[in-house]
């Protein structure tokens, strides 16, 4: 059957909608990869639209140059990793045991979980108990406060009960099975999109990690990627007084327009591993939403 004119013009309609959604979620991105390569001064005065102009890698010479990047790349790598397997095994099993209809008290066990979802007790409660633990000034204190998710729990915990056929958990126990054999050889294994899309909530948290680690970490040693990024660019941003030498004042002219090269090369920086990773679970991410949100 031939599509009538419209039909046709409703999927011309729908092909502009998605490239004009496609474009808005792009060009900043773009933007900012090709500022990173650009002039300042080009930048401030509106000529970098999509294209580098004044080509120049002087930011990200002085970014890669900088020791203490590579030491918090490798510290975030570490809490990232650590912080997703926590989250991980926390929160699968939470909604595993949720979705067990033999579970005893599960409804009030998930409503005392969904307590806290709207009830907690506060930025300095929180930083008094991670200080009584012993936990402050290491990564522990950026892991173990969110090592659960409730809406998180409630999205796996869907996807075990709709997805996964209770015939077959019945199955397994009549050959003897017990519930931690089910729910390793059974559940997880049927259950990778939801897996994936975990992972990468998780992992996206970590990597992302800024203010607890400013507000628990006092070691240098110990700061994750995005605190180093901010300690560069504000030495790269300190300020110049009038009454400096000509030489300092020369010195933070050269200093700031650095920071404006910096700027948006730390944002490539930062996101690059991301940017790199989210291809490859993107379908699981897609599917594992869906089925995990949706269905009931």
């Amino acid at each position: 059957m031939k599509d009538s004119a419209q039909d046709r013009t409703v999927t011309v309609v729908i092909y502009a909608f998605l490239l004009l959604a496609a474009l808005v979620v792009a060009y900043p991105l773009l933007f900012v990869l090709s500022a990173s390569v650009s002039e300042p001064q080009m930048v401030n005065s509106g000529q970098v639209v999509l294209l580098p102009a004044g080509f120049n890698l002087e930011g990200y010479r002085e970014i890669l140059d900088y020791a203490p990047i590579w030491r918090g790349y490798a510290n975030t790598i570490v809490y990232t990793v650590v912080g997703t397997l926590i989250n991980l095994a926390v929160t699968l099993s939470a909604a595993y045991a949720l979705s067990r209809r033999e579970t005893e008290g599960r409804n009030v066990i998930a409503f005392l979980f969904a307590l806290t979802m709207f009830f907690s007790g506060g930025l300095i409660p929180t930083y008094l108990l991670v200080t009584e633990l012993g936990l402050r000034n290491s990564m522990w204190a950026l892991i173990l406060p969110g090592a659960a998710s409730m809406y998180n729990i409630i999205i796996c915990r869907t996807y075990f009960a709709s997805s996964i056929p209770y015939e077959l958990y019945e199955s397994a126990k009549t050959d003897g099975a017990s519930d931690f054999r089910m729910f390793v050889g059974i559940a997880l294994p049927l259950s990778a999109p939801i897996v994936a899309v975990m992972a990468l909530f998780y992992g996206v948290g970590h990597w992302n990690q800024f203010f607890s680690a400013l507000i628990y970490l006092n070691d240098d040693a110990k700061y994750p990627l995005q605190l180093v990024l901010r300690t560069l660019l504000l030495q790269q941003q300190s300020s110049g007084s009038l009454n400096d030498s000509v030489e300092a004042l020369t010195d933070f002219t050269r200093r700031s327009r650095l920071a404006d090269m910096m700027k948006y090369g730390l944002v490539i920086v930062a996101a690059a591993p991301l940017l790199i990773v989210y291809p490859f679970l993107q379908r699981f991410f897609v599917k594992g939403m869906l089925v995990g949100a949706i269905k009931s």
